[in-house]
């Protein structure tokens, strides 16, 4: 029978896993909806791009500055503060009749989520210190990241066919106000470090507008180009910024992000595994939605459902085997065989037929997506073993971070060369089935280079003596 104690940080834990419920499942409904949103609203093709960059310009750029807030002024403000903004912005977004109306509440939408999902991790760690709980209560918050991308799919194109688009907005009133209410109660009370631990508002500056000019760089790559001036000017502008950034860190007495974050090999390791995993992994996400309704011709929720397998063995590893696997074996071995498994899964899909076959074809894809659930808990284990209690804020911002950063490269790489190749393809006179499915192989193949390249940085970078370090630097600190 569960302690008191043990029964609030379960409660605890579920507050922080449904709101990264909201904020992954806002993320994936709203794409299903988009050609209602366009008729309806009256969008322009280019117009409507920003329905979802508005979102993940904002969500992306602003996490790493909310983790940090989070140590300073308290995560469990933090994290209530967001998901007040998040919620009403939602209700904002359901009843907007214009397009301006609905890419500003887009845009709060993402500074919501961006401020809730920063410190959520930060939270979970101060609350699960022992390896094994830990270890199971980050296989369900890494869960419920993967269902609610799944999940997404399929509501987003019930709400939308059975209501209207304006539901898939709607929904996330009651879910809102449920988790503030319950959030009140059940998250621990932080003060935080102070306004004086690290109060940088150049950095502040510097930090966000660096991140948000690279992240608008990078998703407008697919209409102006890699190799624009615009992109390129953009780009430059980006890597100016963080740069002046990291300097300022380095000289000033109260840095916005301590660099000592950095020095830790686990920390350090696994963000950058991370940023080249979840990239490689929008061909997945993403470029297989589209292979099925493009070229076999797949309804919006015959797509979500053909999806499902997905999410039922990534939900299954999760939750039933992950923690038992990484207690174990540890962390690195998990993540290796999880990363091995999903280098299968692209490396399949680079031969996909025109004519495939769901059952011998895609379902052994599907099946080997299991691999995600032994490398993401893995994975967010080793990201913030490195980072003490002050720091925890910090590297749950940072980590989301990269995973926002990846997810923009992937798609603003892999469907430009997706795309590129397709046109090259439809030139020389082959059909469209075919010209399609040759440029997804493409981003498919690299895809799976980027998957072996994070393989060699987790097998060199993130050594088990290096992870030890950090997980006992964290317990003398703590």
């Amino acid at each position: 029978m569960p302690t008191p104690a043990t029964a609030s940080r379960q409660l605890a834990l579920g507050v922080l896993a449904t709101g990264m419920l909201m904020t992954v499942l806002d993320g994936s409904i709203v794409t299903v909806a988009m050609p209602a949103i366009q008729r309806d609203l009256g969008f322009t093709p280019v117009g409507l791009s920003w329905v979802v960059n508005a979102y993940l310009i904002a969500f992306g750029s602003l996490l790493l500055l909310a983790g940090r807030l989070g140590d300073l002024i308290g995560r469990k403000r933090m994290f209530l503060a967001g998901t007040g903004i998040f919620t009403a912005a939602s209700l904002l977004a359901g009843v907007a009749a214009s397009p301006g109306v609905l890419i500003a509440a887009r845009f709060l939408q993402g500074v919501g989520s961006a401020m809730s999902s920063a410190v959520s991790l930060g939270i979970l760690v101060t609350l699960f210190t022992a390896q094994r709980e830990r270890a199971k209560a980050i296989a369900v918050f890494s869960f419920t990241g993967a269902a609610g991308a799944s999940i997404g799919q399929v509501l987003g194109g019930v709400l939308t066919d059975a209501l209207t688009w304006n539901w898939i907005f709607f929904i996330n009133l009651p879910i809102g106000a449920a988790t503030l209410l319950v959030a009140l109660r059940a998250l621990p009370a932080d003060k935080g470090l102070g306004s004086k631990a690290g109060a940088d508002v150049i950095g502040a500056l510097l930090v966000t507008s660096g991140l948000m000019a690279g992240i608008y760089a990078v998703v407008k790559i697919e209409e102006y180009g890699a190799g624009s001036a615009r992109t390129l000017g953009l780009g430059g502008l980006a890597l100016a910024l963080l740069a002046g950034f990291l300097v300022r860190q380095a000289r000033t007495a109260n840095p916005l992000m301590p660099l000592r974050i950095l020095r830790s090999r686990s920390v350090a390791g696994a963000n950058v595994v991370q940023m080249l995993m979840v990239a490689a992994l929008f061909s997945f996400q993403i470029l297989v939605a589209l292979y099925l309704q493009k070229v076999r011709g797949y309804g919006a929720a015959e797509t979500g459902l053909a999806m499902l397998p997905a999410a039922a063995v990534i939900g299954a590893v999760s939750l039933g085997v992950s923690a038992r696997l990484i207690a174990h074996f540890g962390e690195r071995n998990v993540l290796l065989t999880g990363i091995v498994m999903l280098v299968g899964v692209l490396g399949l899909l680079t031969r996909v037929p025109v004519d495939a076959s769901y059952a011998t074809d895609l379902l052994p894809v599907m099946l080997l997506a299991a691999g995600f659930g032994l490398a993401l808990p893995a994975l967010t284990s080793l990201a913030m073993s490195g980072a003490d209690e002050a720091d925890a804020g910090l590297a749950s911002g940072l980590f989301n971070t990269t995973q926002q950063i990846g997810m923009a490269v992937g798609v603003a790489v892999l469907s430009t060369l997706a795309a590129t190749r397709t046109e090259t393809l439809t030139a020389a006179g082959r059909p469209a089935a075919e010209a399609l499915t040759g440029g997804y192989h493409l981003a498919f193949a690299v895809g799976t280079g980027l998957l072996l390249v994070a393989l060699a940085v987790a097998a060199t970078v993130l050594r088990p003596a290096a992870a030890s370090a950090d997980r006992t630097r964290m317990t003398m600190a703590a």
